[in-house]
């Protein structure tokens, strides 16, 4: 999965629009880098914050839209300088991936939109630390390897095991929940889906697809 492959397969894509009556919007950028392996995409760590309900969870860099932005694709581009000092104002956009719907307790309802770009040139981070503990890239092709799928758990809701990427620490750097799902979308569009071994990944998708259109 070179950046190639990541570009044709993303030129043909189009989402589907969420159309729900009341909502708010933000945005998450999907960045991409040539690696050794395979293309590299960009995950941070968010930092800890103890009434921060994403506290210390992996993502994308992303944020809620200001009223000074023109699009989401413009508040992808503005939140991942903002958290990680990476400018994407010279990256190639290679296309608007996905949208999904946040926490389905919010009102009004979050409607987050993924946006995917190449960047070229290495840039060093800049985190900011109000949001941002760590930042780094991550091979597509290591989303496959077995031992990184996991099933996760968290303290609010602990009966519930959530299909989940181990990226670096295990119940550390866990992918799981949205930024999952934007994940698990991401590689059907390269054609690399993949092989579940979840359990209960099946009904995870379709709890949230359900949620989703309600």
């Amino acid at each position: 999965m070179n950046i190639e492959h990541v570009r044709n397969s993303l030129s043909g894509h189009t989402p589907d629009p969420i159309v729900v009556d009341e909502h708010s919007k933000a945005s998450v950028a999907v960045v991409f880098r040539e690696g050794p392996r395979s293309a590299e995409v960009l995950l941070i760590e968010r930092a800890l914050h103890p009434h921060d309900p994403w506290s210390g969870h992996m993502a994308f860099p992303g944020g809620r839209m200001e009223p000074e932005d023109d699009s989401t694709r413009t508040t992808a581009a503005r939140e991942t300088f903002e958290e990680v000092g990476v400018e994407l104002s010279g990256a190639e956009y290679l296309g608007h991936l996905d949208e999904l719907v946040g926490n389905r307790r919010t009102t009004p309802r979050l409607v987050v939109s993924a946006h995917a770009f190449y960047l070229p040139e290495h840039q060093e981070f800049n985190l900011d630390p109000a949001e941002v503990q760590q930042a780094f890239w991550f091979p597509l092709e290591g989303l496959h390897e077995e031992h990184r799928q996991v099933e996760h758990s968290v303290p609010e809701m602990p009966e519930v095991r959530f299909p989940g990427i181990l990226v670096g620490q295990p119940d550390r750097h866990v992918v799981w929940g949205l930024t999952f799902r934007f994940l698990d979308r991401m590689l059907d569009v390269l054609e690399r889906p993949f092989v579940k071994p979840w359990g209960n990944v099946a009904q995870f998708r379709e709890h949230f697809d359900r949620e989703t259109s309600s």
